[in-house]
């Protein structure tokens, strides 16, 4: 895999490269989608994250962490 760059650099991300951006496995990327935690787009049969899905997953992350 390529190297990826941080996520203000990209707009769109693929599943693969989100999840490794976000250390995690396929299934839970597609889990948090289907939930509504972390938003995604489509174009034409590729689902794509956008780079804001992705640090406002990151901050509800940190907001349920400090919550707890």
């Amino acid at each position: 895999m390529t190297a990826l760059r941080p996520p203000g650099d990209r707009r769109l991300y693929r599943v693969s490269e989100a999840m490794y951006l976000l250390s995690m496995s396929r299934s839970v990327i597609y889990e948090q989608i289907r939930s509504g935690r972390l938003r995604s787009v489509t174009q034409g049969r590729t689902r794509l994250i956008p780079a804001s899905a992705i640090s406002d997953y990151v901050a509800l992350l940190e907001q349920e962490a400090r919550a707890s």
